[in-house]
């Protein structure tokens, strides 16, 4: 049986690889970043109705990923939050092969456009490692989600954990791919006019 491979894995193979080797003189192919995987994280231990909610982001993150969440705990009690240590508080999922291409695929070519004033993300969101984080304040961006059947906005973090070893590799690695950083989306505009 023969896997398909993504049209978005793809690309990378074909025009990212050669662009960084290019752009980076890298010797080696393995030097080369790449993306290892994504994860999506969501907390809902602020709401009043903790259970429930807990349950409706679990489905809105399964839906958009296409996997079953992981449900994260607390790591100590604070009763200012009414919060106690092991208790369910968020979700999170890991994406790796082609899951991981796929949603890429659909959040950069599909999703973010879709976010109201859309102008681009930020170039200053990476951790010094090569890695990316970026907020989405409300799931409804994504084509999967139908908006009559929303009850409640769910916030959550996308981070993109590459190989790249500075944030500058990383950066280039995310702009051969689509990403549209704010400051390229600044250039193309110029561009056009």
């Amino acid at each position: 049986m023969t896997v398909m491979e993504n049209e978005f894995r793809r690309h990378y193979k074909e025009r990212v690889v050669p662009a960084l080797q290019k752009r980076h003189g890298y010797k080696n192919v393995h030097q080369i970043p790449k993306v290892e995987k994504v994860v999506i994280n969501t907390s809902v231990g602020s709401q009043s109705d903790v259970k429930q909610a807990l349950e409706e982001a679990k489905a809105e993150l399964s839906l958009i990923t296409g996997q079953r969440p992981m449900e994260t705990l607390a790591k100590k009690s604070i009763s200012n939050f009414k919060l106690r240590k092991d208790q369910a508080i968020g979700a999170k999922v890991t994406l790796r092969g082609e899951r991981m291409y796929e949603f890429l695929e659909r959040f950069i070519k599909a999703a973010l456009p879709r976010i109201r004033d859309f102008r681009g993300v930020s170039p200053r969101c990476f951790d010094n490692h090569g890695n990316y984080t970026i907020g989405i304040s409300d799931q409804s961006i994504f084509p999967e989600v139908e908006l009559d059947k929303i009850k409640r906005n769910i916030g959550f973090d996308v981070t993109i954990v590459t190989t790249a070893r500075t944030d500058e590799e990383a950066k280039s690695l995310l702009s051969e791919m689509g990403m549209p950083f704010s400051d390229r989306a600044k250039k193309l505009a110029a561009q056009a006019a």
